[in-house]
């Protein structure tokens, strides 16, 4: 985190789903830009665009990317618009494959992170999410800390801002992520926007620490062996309602996720970048 925002006049995003913003679809269908999705990073360009007037921004992420796709297709495309500020997230669709290599991977992250800084631009760089809220996915936990290891030292050796999305305890809540388990809901993009405002020295008027309203839990009085009874009773329920969940889950994103891998084809075949250019919003 830095005390004040530097002179900022374009900013272009890069990675993956994440920085696309699937999970938080603009509520009326195509938003004010034409797009279906909005994200952390338009939410933070708007807030960046509101302090520094005449922003232009491109976001060149697309769902399903991998490192590799992200620094030979994006990086280049981001260096010849000569940005003040880029972002960068990738490395979850690579870690969720069973022989991924957090080494190798930050590696060609570090790289591409080099060349955007040796060509003038200002990096904010993302860590991965703790992903512990979830059953089967918190299997890459230790692989998803290793990654991120290296990502704080690659801020720090080329002097980058960073997000560390690792941190956020109130991501652990599974009401800030969609229904698939891998994409943020719109209030997890927002509070990662307010984040990266933070990170950026960007004035903002509510804070990404915000407690999230607790449960509606039912306001019955009941004597000591009833409320024991009833204590197992919906605990037990809980534990059913939770594997139902996880078989619905399994059903409709696991398996389909499976599949795809299994044809070598990706969630992001054929859809282009959401904003392309760099434009003034």
């Amino acid at each position: 985190m830095r005390d004040t925002l530097p002179e900022i006049g374009s900013f272009v995003a890069l990675g993956d789903s994440f920085t696309e913003g699937l999970g938080d679809p603009y509520p009326d269908g195509p938003g004010h830009w034409g797009l279906g999705y909005r994200g952390w990073a338009d939410r933070f360009a708007e807030r960046l665009a509101a302090e520094q007037p005449g922003l232009r921004y491109a976001n060149l992420a697309v769902r399903g990317k991998v490192v590799r796709e992200v620094v030979a297709g994006q990086v280049p495309a981001a260096i010849a618009m000569a940005p003040d500020l880029v972002s960068i997230a990738a490395g979850g669709n690579d870690l969720l494959r069973p022989r991924a290599d957090p080494d190798a991977l930050a590696e060609a992250f570090g790289a591409a992170v080099a060349d955007l800084r040796v060509a003038g631009s200002e990096a904010l760089v993302f860590t991965g999410f703790d992903p512990r809220t979830f059953p089967l996915v918190r299997l890459i936990r230790g692989k998803v800390a290793a990654y991120n290891m290296h990502l704080r030292a690659v801020a720090d050796r080329h002097d980058c801002y960073l997000v560390d999305l690792w941190s956020m305890r109130v991501l652990d809540d599974p009401r800030e992520w969609s229904q698939d388990r891998l994409h943020l809901s719109a209030d997890g993009h927002h509070r990662v926007a307010l984040r990266a405002c933070e990170v950026m020295g960007l004035s903002v008027d509510e804070d990404w620490r915000e407690p999230l309203p607790a449960r509606l839990t039912p306001g019955v009085v009941l004597a000591k062996a009833e409320r024991s009874r009833a204590a197992v009773l919906s605990q037990t329920a809980g534990w059913l309602a939770a594997r139902r969940l996880d078989a619905r889950w399994a059903r409709e994103y696991a398996v389909p996720w499976v599949g795809r891998r299994l044809r070598g084809v990706s969630s992001g075949d054929g859809i282009p970048p959401k904003r392309p250019e760099l434009l003034p919003l």
